[in-house]
């Protein structure tokens, strides 16, 4: 008689879940993927929504590097599905791309949804089944996959994509922690996200939703990390401060604030221009005009901006009570303002997700130890990086190499 042919079940249709099953079933196994949502990707979806950052087009070893400790675990599984094979993924699907002027990659419909649309279309063709509405609690005690409003489901193998715990409302909100009790996983924490600031109501009033544009951020921490200038624009809050710049440097701010109640970012409020340049146009005499005006003409500063100077020495930071009749204070905090960040914002407005299923939990093949035939891919696992293309292209390469590892426990690679 012939033996039954193999199944493969996938939790979570996010990326990291739908390119596992996409390498399982083009080896001909039969692949079902359960998603706890009532359709697929919808936090890719959100992601595309203001141009699908798909990858980065710097070399191989600066962007291995951007995975930051996890930069050694994550090279072997971004060598064997590096930047090139997501792009030229993304065009089999129909999709050209192009390199962006910061060397990020878009599909030049700068939309997920026809990549998405596309992507399920294949999957369909290839025999991939998609149970919507399925929400994972476990195991039974024959080893079948449990669900609260779906039948118990027996594979023999299975990959877990539960993604993280950022924006749960579009499906991932950690509760999958529960269902691996004897796993060693690293608490869950915001990744690429805003910070909170004590704003004065006077400044949260007139700027909440103010962008910060063109200027640098500086983040030194003499205890754990070197410290980095990051070029690029915030948004001022009525909470605090996030966008593109701070979320390149929230890694090493979320850390301080937890070691130290809080962390100081400067800002460069004008990195065009050099401390001597700014200094001889605010030496030019004030006369009548009122702080703002002078700053405004001489120093070409936004409203927000401004508002960050005047804040700064409303509190104090300053060490010069009449900056009008000092040629040097202006400059100096102008070029490097002191920002007190008090905490991160909440993980479930994060972008992303720091922490979850620890990397000694898996062998090479991403299989769990203490779960043979279980693998785990994507945003759960204890990885972060930076956004600019990273995100998606480690829950793509670890989504791939999860599908591997399942082709090779079945013994059909």
């Amino acid at each position: 008689m012939n033996a039954s042919p193999p199944t493969a079940a996938i939790l979570g249709a996010g990326p990291a879940g739908l390119m596992a099953a996409e390498v399982i079933a083009t080896a001909g196994v039969a692949v079902t993927v359960f998603d706890r949502m009532p359709s697929p990707g919808r936090k890719f979806l959100l992601a595309g929504r203001g141009g699908l950052n798909l990858t980065h087009s710097e070399s191989f070893d600066a962007f291995v590097a951007r995975y930051g400790a996890a930069a050694d675990w994550m090279r072997p599984h971004l060598a064997a599905f590096p930047p090139t094979a997501a792009i030229a993924w993304a065009e089999s699907l129909g999709q050209r791309t192009f390199v962006g002027t910061s060397g990020r990659v878009f599909p030049r419909s700068m939309k997920a949804s026809p990549l998405l649309r596309a992507w399920l279309a294949r999957l369909r063709s290839i025999g991939v089944r998609l149970v919507p509405r399925a929400h994972w609690t476990g195991w039974s005690a024959d080893g079948a996959l449990t669900f609260a409003n779906a039948a118990p489901f027996a594979a023999n193998a299975t990959v877990l994509a539960l993604g993280g715990a950022s924006w749960p409302r579009l499906g991932a909100d950690g509760s999958w922690t529960a269902q691996l009790p004897g796993s060693a996983i690293a608490p869950l924490r915001p990744a690429n996200c805003g910070f909170a600031v004590a704003w004065s109501e006077h400044f949260r009033t007139r700027h909440a939703g103010a962008p910060l544009k063109r200027i640098a951020l500086t983040f030194a921490d003499k205890t754990s990390f070197a410290g980095q200038t990051v070029p690029g624009e915030a948004v001022i809050t009525a909470a605090g401060i996030e966008g593109g710049a701070i979320y390149a440097l929230s890694a090493p701010l979320r850390d301080a604030i937890a070691r130290d109640g809080a962390a100081t970012l400067h800002v460069d409020l004008r990195p065009d221009l050099s401390a001597d340049a700014l200094s001889a146009r605010l030496a030019q005499p004030r006369g009548r005009a009122s702080l703002s005006n002078f700053l405004r003409k001489q120093a070409a500063l936004s409203p927000a901006a401004i508002g960050l100077v005047q804040e700064a020495l409303h509190a104090g930071v300053a060490r010069d009570a009449r900056p009008q009749n000092d040629s040097t204070a202006l400059p100096a905090l102008i070029k490097s303002l002191p920002l007190r960040l008090d905490a991160p914002f909440a993980l479930a407005r994060a972008i992303s997700t720091a922490g979850g299923l620890a990397l000694s939990e898996l062998d090479a093949n991403l299989m769990l130890t203490q779960r043979p035939g279980v693998f785990a891919a994507g945003e759960m696992l204890d990885w972060e990086a930076p956004t600019g293309g990273y995100l998606l292209q480690g829950c793509l390469a670890t989504g791939a190499a999860a599908g591997r590892g399942v082709l090779s426990w079945l013994g059909r690679r």
